[in-house]
């Protein structure tokens, strides 16, 4: 261990030491937002999986967004709800390194996730006659089972490699536990968790995005093509998947800035807002933007509705 080194075994979070004024407030509204979103979403999922005419890849890729959704927003409020609640402010240093694992999986898979969907939409449009033997239900599966096991192996990576590092403090300025909060503590060499960082975020960043690009691309300039009806509808889905994928990568810039300007003597609660996007937008709004625009889903989330309140 180096010199001036500690082996902490838990973190103050200096966000919730920020929020102490508010926790009864902050409280009621995560737990209203939380509830919100799991009603929601099981919701979605339920009417997905219920309905055979939706048994198709589309709203198979569309159920994993939105089961993800609840997980990445339960890695998140439960705790700041009991945080608030129990007016606690320190994490253990396992639990912190569960919640990094946690939260940070649920980021990656989320952006590889809005990779699939726009590959599908790809193929849909541009392969329609082919579709249904490039894109398949088991097809589908097969990619989010990937998908997973690719976001969840290269964060564990990261975890690891943070997992090993002695800390000269112990303030995270967040309410929960995120990776580079860890890394910045570290008072030993972070050389290897900084460029593996950097080497894996960029590649997967530029992967994801050429994809996303070519994919959408390739579909507006085969829209120039067909007929109006088939065109509007294409678009439809489209800018659908465009606006929720926006959100995600928005979330993303965020917390690449927050970190950027980590030497800029910015008010705490300006990193907080920073840091939260992500687990709090995409988990709220994907829900509501598919329920609404995805019209098929639609019809049968309100069938379903009036059913349960007649």
């Amino acid at each position: 261990m180096e010199e001036g080194c500690n082996s902490s075994s838990s973190f103050l979070l200096l966000g919730l030491e920020e929020l102490e004024g508010l926790r009864h407030v902050g409280a009621i509204l995560c737990l209203f937002i939380y509830t919100f979103i799991i009603l929601l979403s099981c919701m979605i999922v339920f009417v997905i999986l219920s309905e055979e005419s939706l048994h198709e890849p589309m709203y198979i890729f569309i159920g994993n967004l939105i089961l993800n959704g609840i997980f990445g927003s339960s890695t998140f409020f439960p705790k700041i709800i009991v945080d608030f609640l129990s007016s606690s402010k320190i994490i253990s240093r396992d639990c912190c390194l569960i919640q990094v694992l946690c939260v940070t999986t649920y980021t990656v898979f989320e952006i590889s996730s809005f990779t699939v969907m726009a590959y599908d939409r790809y193929l849909a449009v541009c392969h329609p006659l082919r579709y249904v033997l490039l894109m398949t239900n088991q097809t589908a599966v097969k990619f989010i089972f990937g998908t997973f096991i690719f976001s969840f192996t290269s964060v564990l990576i990261a975890v690891l490699l943070s997992a090993r590092l002695p800390f000269n403090g112990n303030l995270i300025r967040n309410v929960f536990c995120d990776n580079m909060s860890l890394v910045v503590l570290s008072c030993a060499n972070t050389s290897i968790n900084t460029q593996y960082g950097t080497i894996s975020t960029i590649s997967f960043l530029v992967f994801t995005l050429v994809i996303v690009i070519y994919s959408y691309v390739q579909i507006f300039i085969v829209c120039l093509k067909i007929s109006k009806d088939a065109c509007d509808k294409a678009i439809h889905t489209v800018l659908t998947h465009l606006f929720s994928f926006s959100l995600s990568l928005i979330g993303v810039f965020f917390i690449f800035i927050r970190y950027r300007l980590e030497k800029v003597n910015l008010p705490l609660i300006l990193h907080v807002l920073l840091s939260i996007t992500l687990v709090v937008f995409p988990p709220l709004l994907n829900p509501l933007i598919y329920g609404v625009r995805a019209k098929t889903l639609n019809m049968k989330l309100i069938h379903h509705l009036r059913k349960i309140i007649n």
